[in-house]
């Protein structure tokens, strides 16, 4: 029962049928990825994700200098309005204050005996290399002060 073609000539050859086949498979595989890709919403998520990231990151660079060059300019305004004299004298006591402080922490490491000096340097280098302890014992003691402070309330 089969079909005979009458006329050999429009009937394809099996090579024809063969490259036609694989024209499908082709055509079928690119169907089947494309839609494999709009199935896969983990990956759209995550392209998406990345698109608004960099948009918000232009939009922030782009709000930090707007900032910042108001900032210049109210600036530059007030030191355009602020009268010469207010300027000198806000300058004069800024220089004074850091020439105080700079007096007064001197003074204080002078009167600092040696031995308190050393054991000080010690105990910041014992403190930096035992760090993870010092932090976990710091978080004891808070939560031993918060649960004393929280029975006391209670009585």
């Amino acid at each position: 029962m089969t079909h005979q073609p009458q006329d050999k000539e429009s009937a394809p050859t099996r090579e024809q049928l063969r490259e036609k086949i694989e024209d499908t498979r082709d055509e079928l595989g690119r169907t089947v990825e494309a839609l494999a890709a709009k199935a896969d919403v983990k990956a759209q998520v995550k392209a998406k994700a990345a698109v608004i990231k960099e948009q918000t990151a232009e939009k922030a660079a782009h709000v930090g200098d707007r900032l910042r060059d108001k900032a210049a300019e109210a600036t530059e305004s007030v030191k355009d309005k602020t009268p010469d004299p207010v300027l000198d004298k806000a300058a004069h006591t800024a220089t004074h204050l850091r020439d105080s402080v700079a007096r007064a922490g001197q003074l204080a490491a002078d009167k600092t005996p040696d031995p308190v000096h050393e054991k000080a340097h010690m105990a910041a280098t014992m403190a930096k290399a035992n760090r993870t302890p010092l932090i976990a014992a710091a978080t004891v003691a808070l939560a031993l002060v918060l649960l004393v402070r929280r029975g006391r309330r209670r009585r």
